[in-house]
C-alpha cells in the first residue's frame, strides 16, 4: 500500500532497512522506524493545529510503544489519547501526559483511582455506569473528572470491535443523570471514526458519526455552561486538520500521519508528512510452484499489502491474498526472482500492538548519519536481537 510512496518519499529508510537485515542487526519481521521522520511529522502537525487553534492528543498503538518514540512525539503533542488501560501506562512511564484516556477501551473499574490519580484532560465514557464508576473514584480521590460522552455511531459507521456509546436520541437522557453525578463533570463529546478516506482516492471526508457528534455537542452546548469539547478522531492528519477546524471540532487524535501511511498518503505523495516506517523480513522457503513463503509475525488483516520489493534483484512481487482463517506464520508472493534468506521490504498499513514484530527506531537518517537507536518489542521492552 505505501511501498512506492516510501520509496518516493524516504528512500533512504529502504536503504537503511536492508542493511539492518542483511548485517543480522534487526531479524525478519521487524518494523524499521524512521525517529526522524516521526518527530518531524509530529512538529507539523503541532504547529497546523496551533495556527487552527486545535489540540491534539497523539495516538502511537499503531507504531507500537517504543520510549524513543513516544519521547520524539511528545516533545511537540505533548498530550496522548490511549486505547486502553495497558497503554496508558507505557505512555505515563515513557514521560507523555494523559490526555484522553477509554479512547477506544473503556478503563476498568478497578484502575480508575490510579489513573485518574494522573489527573487526565478527560475520560471518554460510553454509558451510566461507566461514568458513575469514573465519579465515584474521583471522589475518592477529592477530584472532579473531565468526562467525553462518546456517541454511539451511525449503522455501518463503525469498525467491528468498536460498538457501544450513548445514542444520540438517549443523550439528553444521559445528560441529566451525570450531571447528578457529583465527581464528574461532562466537558464534551467523541465519536469515531468521524473522518474516513475513501477506499478509491483516499480522499478523506466526515462519516455520519461527525454529524451525531455535532448535534450532541450542540445538545450539550443548550443545557449551559463551557462550551462542550469536540474530539473527532480518524484519519487526522495535515489535510484534515483545516476541515476539522471549519467543521467545529476542538480536538484531534493523530495517529497515522505520525508515521504518513493514511490512505491519503498512499496516493498523493505531496502531502507533508513523510513515511517512516517499512517492514522488513525474508525468504523463508519456496513453494513447489515457486511462490516465496515471507517470515511473518508483522502482517494485520486490513494492511492493504499489495507486493514487496526484493532488493538483491530489485524485483517486486505480488503479495497473495491472505483468507479469513490465515494465521501469521508465512506471508505468500507470487513466483518471481527471489531465494531463500533474500531480504523482502514491504510498506502497508499497520497496528504493531496487535502483532509480535519487533521495532526497530532508527534516528539520523535526516542528516544522513543512520544509527540504530534500539529495538524493542510491540510493549516498548528493549531487545537484543542482533543474529551475525
Amino acid at each position: 500500500m505505501f511501498l512506492d510512496a516510501v520509496l518516493a518519499r524516504n528512500p533512504r529508510l529502504v536503504a537503511c532497512a536492508v542493511e539492518l537485515h542483511e548485517s543480522g542487526a534487526v531479524p525478519p519481521g521487524s518494523y524499521v522506524m524512521d525517529l526522524d521522520a516521526v518527530a518531524a511529522n509530529a512538529a507539523l502537525l503541532a504547529a497546523e493545529a496551533g495556527r487552527l487553534g486545535l489540540t491534539l492528543w497523539f495516538v502511537i498503538k499503531q507504531l507500537g510503544r517504543s520510549p524513543a518514540l513516544i519521547g520524539a512525539i511528545a516533545r511537540h503533542i505533548p498530550h496522548f489519547a490511549a486505547i486502553d488501560p495497558a497503554e496508558a501506562r507505557l505512555l505515563h512511564a515513557a514521560g507523555a501526559r494523559p490526555g484522553n484516556l477509554g479512547h477506544l477501551v473503556q478503563i476498568p473499574s478497578r484502575a480508575l483511582p490510579e489513573m485518574l490519580g494522573w489527573r487526565p484532560a478527560a475520560v471518554t465514557v460510553y454509558d451510566l455506569a461507566n461514568a458513575r464508576a469514573v465519579s465515584d473514584a474521583a471522589r475518592r480521590l477529592g477530584l472532579v473528572q473531565d468526562i467525553l460522552v462518546r456517541v454511539e455511531g451511525a449503522p455501518g459507521a463503525v469498525h467491528p470491535g468498536q460498538e457501544g456509546g450513548v445514542p444520540l436520541a438517549s443523550m439528553a437522557a444521559f445528560a441529566a443523570a451525570a450531571e447528578r453525578l457529583p465527581g464528574v463533570r461532562i466537558a464534551g463529546v467523541t465519536a469515531f471514526p468521524c473522518l474516513a478516506c475513501d477506499p478509491d482516492t483516499g480522499l478523506p471526508a466526515p462519516t455520519p458519526n461527525f454529524a451525531l457528534a455535532l448535534r450532541a455537542r450542540d445538545l450539550l452546548a443548550e443545557r449551559g455552561g463551557a462550551r462542550p469539547v469536540l474530539s473527532a478522531p480518524g484519519v487526522t492528519s495535515m489535510a484534515t486538520l483545516p476541515l476539522l477546524a471549519r467543521l467545529g471540532a476542538t480536538h484531534g487524535e493523530p495517529g497515522h500521519a505520525l508515521s504518513g501511511t493514511t490512505p491519503l498518503h498512499a496516493v498523493d505523495f505531496r502531502q507533508p508528512e513523510r513515511p517512516a516506517y517499512v517492514y522488513v523480513t525474508e525468504v523463508a522457503h519456496t513453494l513447489a510452484d515457486g511462490s516465496p513463503a515471507l517470515f511473518g509475525g508483522g502482517f494485520y488483516p486490513r494492511g492493504a499489502v499489495r507486493s514487496a520489493l526484493i532488493p538483491r534483484t530489485g524485483a517486486r512481487l505480488r503479495v497473495r491474498d491472505a483468507p479469513a482463517a490465515y494465521i501469521d506464520y508465512y506471508r505468500l508472493l507470487e513466483p518471481g526472482d527471489a531465494r531463500v534468506g533474500d531480504t523482502a521490504v514491504l510498506a502497508f498499513r499497520t497496528q504493531v500492538f496487535v502483532t509480535r514484530s519487533v521495532v526497530a527506531v532508527v534516528s539520523g537518517l535526516s542528516e544522513g548519519r543512520p544509527e540504530l537507536a534500539g529495538c524493542f518489542d510491540p510493549w516498548g521492552r528493549p531487545l537484543d536481537v542482533r543474529q551475525a
